[in-house]
């Protein structure tokens, strides 16, 4: 299941066309699929109908298919005619919907009265040009479609949002979809914009192999979850869980220590040491008794006793602070290959000089853990140009530093330093707050020790995370703290995949409390 752009949505449609999959059979698998969806998920409203809007390109056809399909099963459809069928195939689909008796509507206040309380958006799809502003009858149609969805009508977008870029998710429209069906890859703007998008269902079309050709991202699931995390054997002892040690928790700032060897804890860590400034070291052992505690040390031996001959895989910067953070990054690689993530201020003391890294982490399985202001100082950028390359940066600092890049946002994009992709999407708001960067660390450093594979162990740990934020709530934000996500951790690692449901390759939840 892939993540792409626009035009690489259409180079695999293209590559299964030429592979002799007609294109119009493409489009009724992807209306047939999406009808099926319709009904189901809105049996009990499709007594008052369904109202379905077509534009003129592909996505209106896509629009006269589901109109065909659920009108075949005996229920009632109005096809408002926004704009005229102006592709060969979406002209055959509309003359074999009217052929069918499909109910037809080409007024121009079709879509404003009505009383159905379903309607399915097909006037654009991926047809917007970016930065460009929607127009005529266009603009009219999404602006009636808007102005029901206010009084209660719920829509449906087929495949994007009409007024949604597909790339970046920009919205000129101002739809807000109840659900979004996409159709053979999901589009950039899926994992992106989530409020217009709703609930989002990843449709099989019948593209098969010829996906690869959209080049995308791969998209974290919950079988790839279950089938990549490493198990514990039975007869596994604290030695075989592995030893993660934390280095971070300047004076002040311990409870980042503590929440990120919470997390480790909780993420099947054997032992966990917390290597902090003498000033925190009190309250680090009385918060979490389950963890060791160390001071750092100007002496090489004594850290090389508490963190580098001692762990497995090696966290640093929660917490760590700005002065002589470099210093102390620097001592670390130069003491250890182990495997190690560095976050926050380990990666603060590097703005503007990332490259200065690669020498030290080519050797090791390493991950970066930035956040779009953090990877901005260390790219040299500002923050708006990282999210508005967010699925092509990580994969160039990764070569650049020669390690994993793990991007943290809405979506978190995990890139090797091989250039390969993974975006996960779970996240929710709840993790809208100080320190979930840092349960994110433990969870990862836990994950690094036990594959040792900093990419995979990355995208594991910002799906678990996610997903336990989506445990606590994926809607409702107020009043949930990062102690609710910690006790769902432990339901995360032994939640099961849902069982297949063709023609459903993925599903994502609504997200955020609703406008």
């Amino acid at each position: 299941m892939y993540v792409a752009d626009a035009a690489g949505a259409r180079a695999a449609d293209a590559a299964a066309i030429a592979a002799g999959i007609p294109a119009r059979a493409l489009m009724q698998r992807a209306g047939a699929g999406a009808a099926a969806e319709i009904a189901r998920r809105f049996s009990d409203e499709l007594g008052h109908g369904i109202l379905v809007a077509t534009g003129a390109g592909n996505n209106g056809g896509d629009g006269w298919v589901v109109a065909s399909a659920l009108h075949a099963a005996g229920i009632a459809v109005r096809v408002a005619e926004c704009l005229p069928a102006a592709t060969p195939d979406a002209r055959a689909e509309r003359e074999a919907a009217i052929a069918a008796g499909v109910a037809t509507d080409a007024a121009r206040d079709a879509l404003s009265s009505g009383p159905e309380r379903i309607a399915v958006d097909a006037i654009l799809g991926t047809g917007l040009r970016p930065n460009t502003p929607l127009e005529g009858d266009v603009a009219r149609a999404v602006a009636a479609l808007a102005t029901r969805q206010r009084q209660g009508t719920r829509i449906v977008a087929l495949d994007v949002p009409s007024g949604m870029n597909a790339d970046d998710g920009r919205d000129v429209g101002g739809l807000r979809c109840a659900l979004t069906l996409a159709f053979g890859t999901l589009k950039r703007c899926h994992v992106v914009s989530r409020a217009g998008c709703g609930e989002i269902v990843l449709l099989d079309i019948g593209l098969g192999p010829h996906a690869a050709a959209a080049h995308g991202a791969t998209l974290a699931t919950p079988g790839w979850f279950r089938a990549s995390l490493p198990a514990i054997a039975a007869d596994a002892h604290k030695g075989t869980r592995k030893k993660v040690a934390i280095v971070g928790g300047a004076e002040g700032m311990a409870g980042a220590v503590i929440l990120a060897a919470r997390a480790a804890l909780r993420s099947g860590a054997g032992l966990v040491k917390c290597v902090v400034a003498p000033e925190s070291l009190r309250a680090v052992q009385e918060a979490e008794p389950a963890a060791l505690a160390a001071a750092w040390s100007a002496d090489d031996a004594a850290l090389e006793r508490d963190v580098a001959g001692w762990a497995d895989a090696i966290l640093v910067g929660p917490g760590l602070g700005r002065a002589n953070a470099r210093a102390l990054v620097e001592r670390i690689l130069r003491g250890t290959r182990s495997p190690i993530v560095l976050d926050a201020d380990a990666l603060n003391a590097f703005a503007g000089d990332a490259p200065a890294l690669a020498p030290s982490l080519r050797e090791r399985q390493a991950l970066l853990t930035p956040h779009p202001a953090e990877f901005a100082r260390l790219a040299g950028l500002g923050v708006d140009a990282v999210l508005e390359r967010r699925f092509s940066l990580p994969a160039q600092l990764a070569a650049d530093v020669a390690a994993a890049v793990l991007l943290k946002g809405v979506p978190t994009i995990v890139s090797s330093r091989s250039g390969d992709s993974i975006v996960v999407a779970e996240g929710t708001p709840v993790l809208a707050t100080g320190g979930a960067g840092d349960l994110l660390g433990g969870i990862a450093v836990t994950l690094l020790a036990q594959t040792n594979d900093a990419a995979l162990a990355g995208a594991l740990a910002a799906y678990a995370h996610g997903k336990a934020a989506w445990l606590v709530s994926a809607r409702d934000v107020r009043g949930y703290t990062l102690d609710d996500v910690l006790l769902a951790l432990p339901v995360v690692w032994s939640l099961r995949a849902p069982a297949p449901r063709p023609p459903v390759l993925a599903e994502l939840p609504a997200v955020g409390e609703p406008a």
